[in-house]
């Protein structure tokens, strides 16, 4: 069980980093009027919120 919980937070992790990445790619952009649809920053703090939960399970369990 610990160890599900450990790689689902890895796997949170994983999608934060690619929150951000997403997220400095649409700041970086060359063209102001070619806007993405995905919400980054909200997908960066639900990441992190569900990766500090699954952590936090993970230590009781252990």
């Amino acid at each position: 069980m610990q160890q599900l919980l450990w790689s689902g937070c890895v796997t949170a992790l994983a999608v934060a980093g690619l929150a951000t990445w997403g997220d400095r790619r649409r700041a970086n952009r060359t063209d102001p009027d070619d806007v993405g649809f995905m919400p980054w920053p909200l997908i960066l703090v639900l990441a992190m919120i569900i990766a500090a939960v699954l952590a936090a399970f993970a230590l009781k369990a252990g």
